[in-house]
């Protein structure tokens, strides 16, 4: 199963960052209605939105932010 994060949109193109460096899809090519953040699966040829990845994702983002900025 590979796992990628849209990073942003450029117009009908939706940039999907990957371990391995970025790729671009259009969005007709994956669920109805992405967001920039959201978490993608790839397996067996399906893209499904990863919700339970993206709240981990946004946990660990937070939990830095927490760690940099502590008084």
């Amino acid at each position: 199963m590979k796992r990628g994060i849209i990073d942003h949109f450029e117009g009908d193109i939706a940039v999907v960052e990957f371990p391995n460096g970025m790729k671009d899809f259009f969005l007709t090519q994956l669920p109805k209605g992405v967001q920039i953040g959201d978490v993608l699966l790839f397996e067996n040829g399906e893209i499904i939105i990863d919700s339970e990845g993206k709240k981990q994702l946004q946990k660990e983002v937070a939990d830095l932010m927490d760690e940099l900025f502590e008084d």
